[in-house]
């Protein structure tokens, strides 16, 4: 069983900036793909960005790209979401998923729906006030 704390969650003012953390403990993956999802009340959960082992085939969704940058440190079993430029439509609480994958298929059809991913965070939230 994967467990993921997600951190970094907070207020701040539109033009921002904030990161946050995912950390995983107890059983790994040889090789997974991870995402940040967020969801904002009366809204479906949404991808944000997503990275498979190793940094390589990272995804942006279209209303953060140039603004956030997903990143990992496997020795400490951690991925960042680094959100800068922050607007007030970006709040909402922010998950981290994942699920074991294999590279050819992450090429061929990465995982992009919530229901995709078997491992949860309970979320952070993150608030943008203008």
């Amino acid at each position: 069983e994967v467990q993921l704390v997600e951190s970094g969650g907070g207020s701040v003012q539109a033009g921002g900036s904030l990161r946050l953390s995912c950390t995983s403990s107890g059983s790994t993956y040889k090789t997974q793909c991870t995402a940040w999802f967020r969801q904002a009340p009366g809204k479906r959960r949404e991808e944000v960005a997503a990275t498979y082992t190793g940094g390589i085939g990272i995804y942006y969704a279209d209303s953060v790209k140039g603004r956030f940058t997903i990143s990992q440190d496997n020795a400490k079993r951690t991925v960042y979401l680094e959100m800068n430029s922050l607007k007030p439509e970006d709040t909402a609480m922010y998950y981290c998923a994942a699920r074991s994958c294999v590279l050819g298929d992450y090429v061929r059809s990465r995982p992009r729906d919530e229901y995709e991913y078997k491992d949860w965070g309970r979320g952070t939230q993150v608030t943008v006030t203008s």
